[in-house]
């Protein structure tokens, strides 16, 4: 589990790495925040590399209009 500094960081990277993303396109958010998730919980917790991942992540995410 997760402490709450670790989720208010997670939050404000998926918030900053998202912030082009549709509000109605909540699958392209999700997917970017389980990418993150899944790092954070491997122990990854350096704010510019959660950031690098979440990118990536958007870069490759699964969207209807692609």
């Amino acid at each position: 589990m997760l402490d709450g500094a670790t989720t208010a960081l997670l939050r404000a990277i998926l918030d900053e790495v998202c912030e082009s993303v549709s509000p109605y396109d909540a699958g392209v958010r999700a997917y970017v925040a389980s990418k993150i998730l899944e790092a954070a919980t491997r122990g990854e917790t350096r704010p510019d590399l959660l950031k690098q991942i979440g990118q990536e992540a958007l870069s490759r995410a699964p969207t209807m209009w692609r």
